[in-house]
């Protein structure tokens, strides 16, 4: 899917060298260190965090969600903090809390978790809605606000939210807003039989995420979502990625579509997918290949039902039935 160049071409003329997708691949590279036969997840991944949005992870427990969010942050020489969503866990665990130093005869910011570059929300179903609520804030508002003041978190801020879909018992399900707050959800998934042969033989005598150095530094990575947004999108492309959303808002079987603001994030995953593949511009393949993990957790299905299967199935339906532009989509 997509188109590796590592230069576009137009009129037989080279016009620019594309830094997108040797920057990418040198990331992807590293991960695959670690992360074996999640080629398309971690591309996905790599895509939000260009996009400046967030991602939740469902699945099981031990596919690798921690690992990959381990790695990630090691790539980029990141930092990385870890929160463990439990019932008992209040907001200030979360942002941070003023304590009183006797030494000082002041109060002292202790900062909280959040306060870092990428932030692993672990069963972030577990805690009560008040308590998501706290990192909903950070989220969208790239602030955290402890008794009337303002702070910035972490620049970049990336928060990899994970849930397990079977277990239910002793949740809270993330409420409808905080869904739409996620630019994409995600699953790893089970490895396949030749994939998990080569977890234990690449596991066998050392774990592969201690030696794993870094690739590329904050600042590069802010570059790289700096040239993202100058990504050209064809207006044919614009209208398309329009027909796709105004698709989810005409049926009956859907209580409610996709909301503007899951336009705006298929837009900017497309652009950031676009990019890593080495393009100037959006293709309609990228718009497919970002479709479903930008658009599906967004619907609210008839009755209250968030079935995710049911959710990725109708995207994938309106990506068939939807016609496909054929401009040239180049500036």
């Amino acid at each position: 899917m997509g188109i590796n160049l590592n230069y576009y071409k137009r009129k037989g003329e080279r016009i620019m060298e594309i830094r997108g997708n040797g920057i990418a691949q040198k990331v992807l590279e590293n991960i695959y260190k670690v992360i074996i036969g999640k080629e398309e997840t971690v591309r996905l991944l790599l895509t939000a965090l260009l996009a400046d949005g967030h991602v939740l992870l469902e699945d099981v427990p031990g596919t690798g969600k921690t690992k990959l969010a381990k790695t990630l942050a090691k790539s980029l020489h990141a930092d990385f903090s870890r929160i463990q969503f439990t019932p008992d866990l209040l907001p200030a665990d979360i942002t941070g809390l003023n304590i009183f130093d006797r030494q000082s005869n002041a109060f002292v910011l202790r900062k909280g978790p959040v306060f870092t570059n990428i932030l692993l929300a672990d069963e972030i179903n577990r805690a009560t809605p008040r308590t998501q609520a706290g990192l909903l804030e950070c989220m969208e508002e790239r602030q955290v606000t402890i008794d009337g003041t303002s702070y910035v978190p972490g620049e970049p801020f990336f928060v990899i939210a994970t849930q397990n879909p079977v277990e239910t018992a002793g949740t809270f399900p993330l409420p409808e807003a905080q869904m739409d707050r996620f630019m994409m959800r995600l699953s790893m998934g089970l490895p396949t039989k030749e994939e998990e042969l080569d977890i234990l033989s690449r596991y066998m005598e050392k774990e592969p995420l201690e030696e794993l150095s870094g690739v590329l530094t904050l600042q590069e990575l802010q570059q790289a979502k700096q040239e993202v947004t100058k990504i050209f999108v064809h207006r044919a492309i614009q209208e398309y990625m329009v027909d796709i959303v105004s698709a989810t808002r005409n049926e009956e079987s859907i209580l409610m579509g996709v909301s503007p603001r899951g336009s705006l994030a298929l837009l900017r995953c497309a652009k950031a997918y676009a990019w890593l593949e080495g393009r100037q511009f959006v293709i309609p393949d990228d718009i497919k290949a970002v479709a479903v993990p930008t658009l599906a957790h967004r619907l609210l299905m008839d009755f209250g039902r968030n079935d995710s299967r049911e959710s990725t199935a109708y995207i994938r339906k309106i990506l068939e039935q939807t016609p496909v532009p054929t401009e040239d989509f180049q500036a």
